[in-house]
């Protein structure tokens, strides 16, 4: 039986994740309080700061800036789209 958590993204409750995706504690505030349609948003939200902002995950900057976008995504609803953003077929 999947596990169910209250998602804080998508307020109402939801399948919880399988795992911690996270280190630290803002991981296990994720697998605590973030269902995987949340999470699986994230994903993709941080895909597109990874490809508009040219991110390496293996920087220790970026990924401090990805947490806190994280965190904002989540639980603050307050991420924004990289400047200059277009989503695709929006032209």
């Amino acid at each position: 039986m999947p596990r169910t958590v209250f998602c804080q993204y998508q307020q109402r409750d939801a399948e919880g994740l399988e795992f911690t995706p996270w280190p630290g504690e803002l991981g296990k505030r994720v697998y605590a309080n973030i269902g995987k349609e949340g999470w699986a948003a994230w994903l993709a939200h941080q895909t597109m700061l990874i490809n508009e902002n040219r991110l390496s995950p293996m920087d220790p900057k970026h990924r401090a800036f990805l947490e806190t976008e994280m965190e904002k995504f989540l639980f603050g609803g307050g991420a924004e789209k990289p400047a200059g953003y277009v989503p695709e077929g929006a032209d």
